[in-house]
């Protein structure tokens, strides 16, 4: 894989210093061999609040920095914990007369560096209380467990209450109250990918992780891939079954674990929204990559069981930009606007054309992946989820169409194609059979009424023949249709037009006026390339 990296050796400096950019941030000299970062504007004059690990799960644990939240952070090597006078040089730094709190994620490595050096900062002559945090319940509530994004409740609610001027035993106490108080889930569909590492994969695509760690090592259990709301639903069950309380009110951290698009972690949400538990959930942190385990496409729900104190800790602002709490509610509805009839017309039947509807939607159906396939070379790679929509919408309708009334019918196409189709194809099209629909009304002639149909689509796309669009495959078939030629040979004619578009490698306008030569030679334009396909289904009834 790809990465944006320069050398293996120096990606968490180089890291460290990019978060450094915030000026409100600073590292300690003696960086890179001890890597902490610490507020600019600390005075030792409250509680520290310290926390790190190995990096690699950004934006945690430097991310978290500022008023209101860490006052430090300690970054180790990638997946490796901070050494021993790395967390040392943590504490000296920041500790003032009123102590420091060191907060802990449960792994032998950051138990065994943090707590000596904690010993050694206490044999110094300072105030040091750790908490080690355990909330993954992958395995339930009888072994040792991890330390997951729950982790960040904990850097929250401490360091708003240091921030209040809180003594180091009630801010120890309060943690470790919000400790256990969190339970933690995590779902991947991958591993993680090392940054310059080939990475063998031990999953199959028919395979996900329940219950993953963040640092690369496999989850507790392997399950089978299934849509989102499943997976979700497995995960929540094995959550519920681990709460800290079983009918109180929680706020919720939605981490994505580096690589899964916003757009499934909002779908993530959604299918959330669905399970029993969203009924209890009060406030959301997230969906975003807030503890990441890298690049891995998975994503963890950890939960709080709130009390007042809690509540109020977690509403207070807080300086680090990567830590936003919103209101949890189900998705709502307001009323919409009353918009014109997408079937005014009342239905009738004639079977020659449902028979010609149901075949060419069930072939933009079936052309599907296909045409997405050859979008995917030229453009954005959806022309065939355009079309196909278009078609699963007429087999739902066709019963309902005035199949009888040529005219009505293509009036009622372009409605539905304007109110169901994406994709600027769909709003073509819609254009097309709208104008071809009025036109025939005036003069029932089907070929002259495409072609002027047609006009209207090359006066508002902007496209003409030639262009390299589907207007390529269009016009000379409806302009045969026109002049009483055959099905047969308007087909070809679709034909010819699409495969030509193969050869227009220099255009002036669309989508393919930004793309090389090399990209656009001997590969056809999607659209023109569907009509070709439509018109020859046609032909062959």
């Amino acid at each position: 894989m790809k990465f944006f990296i320069n050398e293996t050796d120096q990606i968490v400096n180089e890291a460290i210093n990019g978060l450094l950019t915030n000026p409100k941030l600073a590292k300690l000299d003696s960086f890179p061999e001890v890597r902490v970062v610490i507020r600019k504007d600390w005075d030792k004059s409250k509680v520290a609040i310290i926390s790190g690990g190995g990096s690699g799960h950004e934006p945690a644990h430097a991310g978290f920095v500022g008023k209101g939240m860490l006052t430090a952070a300690i970054c180790g090597d990638i997946f490796a914990s901070p050494t021993v006078d790395a967390v040392l040089s943590a504490i000296l730094a920041a500790t003032g007369p009123k102590g420091c709190l060191l907060i802990i994620k449960n792994y032998t490595g950051d138990r065994l560096n943090f707590g000596l050096a904690a010993e050694q900062a206490r044999a110094l002559g300072l105030d040091v209380k750790t908490v080690t945090v355990d909330d993954d319940i992958a395995l339930g509530n009888d072994v040792k467990k991890r330390g997951l994004a729950g982790t960040l409740f904990v850097h929250k609610i401490a360091g708003q209450l240091a921030e209040e001027g809180k003594s180091l035993d009630e801010i120890a106490v309060a943690a470790q109250k919000v400790i256990d108080s969190t339970a933690s889930i995590g779902l991947s569909l991958t591993e993680v990918f090392h940054l310059g590492q080939e990475t063998v994969s031990r999953l199959t695509d028919q395979q996900v992780e329940l219950g993953l760690g963040i640092h690369g090592e496999p989850g507790i259990e392997v399950v089978a891939y299934a849509p989102a709301d499943q997976l979700m639903a497995l995960a929540i069950d094995k959550l519920e079954a681990n709460l800290p309380g079983k009918n109180g009110r929680y706020a919720m951290i939605f981490n994505n674990m580096g690589s899964v698009s916003p757009i499934e972690m909002s779908l993530l949400v959604n299918s959330f929204s669905k399970t029993k538990l969203a009924e209890q959930i009060d406030y959301m942190i997230g969906p975003g990559a807030l503890m990441s385990s890298i690049n891995m496409s998975g994503f963890s729900v950890s939960v709080l069981l709130l009390n007042e104190e809690f509540e109020k800790a977690l509403l207070a602002p807080a300086e680090p930009s990567s830590w936003q709490v919103q209101s949890f509610k189900k998705p709502a509805t307001i009323s919409s606007p009353k918009l014109p009839e997408t079937m005014p017309y009342e239905a009738s039947a004639n079977s020659g054309v449902q028979k010609l509807i149901e075949e060419v939607a069930g072939l933009l159906v079936a052309i599907e992946k296909e045409i997405n396939g050859l979008d995917a070379k030229v453009g954005d790679g959806d022309a065939g989820s355009t079309f196909a929509l278009a078609g699963k919408r007429l087999q739902a309708v066709v019963a309902k169409l005035p199949l009888n009334d040529t005219g009505k019918l293509l009036l009622t196409l372009g409605r539905i194609l304007a109110r169901e189709a994406g994709g600027s194809s769909g709003v073509l099209l819609s254009i097309l059979f709208t104008a071809a629909g009025n036109a025939y009304s005036k003069n029932p002639d089907l070929g002259k009424a495409l072609v002027e149909g047609l006009q209207k689509v090359k006066d508002y796309g902007g496209a003409e023949k030639g262009d390299r669009t589907m207007i390529d495959a269009l016009q000379p078939a409806f302009e045969s249709l026109a002049k009483k030629e055959s099905l047969a040979i308007a087909a070809q004619q679709a034909r010819d037009g699409a495969d030509n578009t193969k050869n227009i490698i220099n255009t002036k306008f669309g989508r393919s006026s930004y793309l090389s030569e090399a990209v656009l030679r001997n590969i056809p334009d999607p659209g023109a390339e569907v009509i070709a396909r439509v018109f020859e289904k046609i032909a062959s009834l």
